[in-house]
């Protein structure tokens, strides 16, 4: 089936923080949205890439030795087994592309960890 997704429509369906929704799949890769506010947890993701595309707002990306800002409209891959923390010191809206099944919270269990499968 072929559908035209509307972005904002998705993010208006939820209100919670750092816990992603699954919006699409083209093969074995799920689109997801979230929105992300403060500090998240460090952690890696060991087997796969991460990508963050920033729809709406600004975050950072906290490294070992460096921070990375990634404004609206820009976007960032993280490599897999790389340590990182985002945050964002404003509500940001922001499209994670991942393998399916990848947790949000990588090699670290939290009471963060969100479900790997909420579709909106």
């Amino acid at each position: 089936m072929t559908t035209k997704i509307n972005f904002n429509s998705k993010f208006d369906k939820f209100h919670e923080h750092w816990s992603p929704k699954i919006i699409a799949e083209m093969n074995d890769y799920q689109f997801k949205l979230v929105k992300i506010k403060n500090e998240f947890i460090w952690h890696q993701h060991e087997h796969t890439d991460e990508v963050f595309i920033v729809i709406e707002g600004k975050i950072g990306i906290e490294f070992e030795n460096e921070t990375i800002e990634i404004n609206e409209g820009e976007m960032i891959v993280i490599p897999k087994g790389k340590q990182h923390r985002p945050f964002a010191k404003q509500e940001a809206k922001i499209m994670l592309i991942e393998p399916r099944g990848v947790v949000n919270t990588g090699n670290i269990e939290s009471e963060i960890t969100a479900p790997s499968d909420q579709w909106i």
